[in-house]
């Protein structure tokens, strides 16, 4: 703007200087200083609009820098959140499998317990099969009881209870019935384990803890001294007895 006053300064000073300007010259310089004040307001109009954008450029640049920050914020948050979670999954992962470890040893524990119950049935089974056996073996070996042989008296006769018969033999009023042979119950407070093994059928250890248990007052004791489970009580109850 100062360039074309200049100018026009310049140009009326020459005019002035040469004393006499003919009118076309004069109205060229009109034109030309119109001119250079429009262009001068169109400049002032340009710059004024610069310096709006640039305002709002540094408002956006101002707006874009706490958004930028407000994101960066929000990233170290989801991830903070992710480690944290993160390792609450490890540690969570880690107790699974500890628990699993535990239930793994449980469980080969129960089956060992299972096969060791298993065995020790096995065990009773053949034992007791043994002992029936026996028992049947001494119910067919023990002698018959001994009886008299009657003798037929003669017809007419009326036999006399008591009398000699031929060789001395006297006659019994009635032959006595046979005797089974019975099988008393055993004192668990004076038998060996050795017998309990053998005619109760029960294994070494459980017949070594009836003997480091006694005495016994009633039969029931082996079950509240934990010395027998109840199934083996209930088994062998009707074959103790803890009386002389």
């Amino acid at each position: 703007m100062k360039k074309y006053l200049t100018m026009g300064v310049a140009l009326l000073s020459a005019v002035t200087a040469a004393g006499c300007v003919s009118n076309s010259k004069y109205k060229a310089a009109l034109a030309e200083a119109d001119a250079a004040k429009t262009e001068l307001e169109k400049t002032r109009t340009q710059k004024n609009a610069l310096e709006q954008q640039v305002k709002t450029l540094k408002e956006l640049n101002v707006k874009f820098s706490n958004e930028a920050q407000a994101a960066r914020d929000e990233l170290q948050r989801i991830e903070h959140a992710r480690d944290k979670e993160r390792s609450d999954i490890a540690a969570r992962l880690k107790e699974l499998e500890d628990k699993q470890k535990q239930l793994a040893a449980q469980n080969r524990s129960l089956r060992q317990e299972y096969d060791d119950v298993k065995r020790h049935n096995e065990t009773l089974k053949s034992l007791v099969a043994r002992y029936q056996k026996e028992l049947k073996e001494r119910q067919r070996t023990a002698p018959p009881t001994l009886s008299s042989t009657p003798i037929v008296p003669a017809p007419g006769s009326t036999p006399v209870p008591g009398a000699a018969a031929p060789g001395g033999a006297s006659t019994p009023s009635a032959p006595p019935a046979p005797s089974q042979p019975s099988v008393a119950p055993m004192n668990i407070n004076t038998a060996s384990a050795g017998d309990m093994v053998l005619f109760l059928g029960l294994t070494k250890e459980m017949a070594d803890r009836i003997v480091s248990n006694r005495p016994y007052r009633i039969k029931g004791e082996l079950v509240a001294k934990n010395v027998l489970p109840k199934e083996t009580f209930d088994m062998i109850k009707d074959r103790i007895t803890v009386t002389p």
